[in-house]
């Protein structure tokens, strides 16, 4: 596992303890890497409606947009497991958190690593945004190109 990965998994399993997800007993972690080093995480946060439950991707890329920083997106780290269980297998971001970090893959500029691990587990896989979302529809094909739509 590359340092990298490793930063980015250990701060997704931190953010994670914050999830708020009382409804699937599933807490998940991300931990976005920007290009000066920084690192911003999110946790998801569900809501009794279902419906309006953020993922924690959404909710640190939602963070960076807010910084002014959406272009600077290098790489995300993503973990989840059952909360009180020692789940090993890695996750990988479902389809809406792939869109929306397609979204800032586009305006930077980058096809972007991500690094997919279990709540507890030690196992990292890395996916290219590319192969997880092959076609993706983003800003490009509105015609926006640059670094900010």
């Amino acid at each position: 596992m590359t340092d990298e990965a490793r930063t980015l998994i250990e701060a997704a399993r931190k953010a994670a303890q914050n999830a708020y997800a009382p409804y699937s007993n599933f807490a998940v972690g991300a931990a976005v890497l920007l290009s000066d080093g920084s690192i911003v995480t999110g946790a998801n946060f569900e809501n009794a409606s279902y419906g309006l439950s953020l993922c924690a991707e959404t909710v640190a890329l939602a963070s960076v947009s807010a910084q002014g920083r959406f272009a600077d997106v290098v790489a995300i780290g993503v973990i989840g497991g059952r909360i009180g269980h020692a789940d090993t297998d890695p996750i990988s971001p479902c389809g809406r958190c792939r869109q929306v970090i397609n979204e800032a893959a586009q305006v930077g500029g980058r096809d972007l690593s991500i690094y997919c691990s279990g709540a507890t587990g030690d196992e990292v896989a890395e996916h290219k945004l590319s192969e997880l979302l092959p076609h993706a529809f983003g800003p490009a094909d509105l015609g926006l190109t640059g670094n900010r739509p």
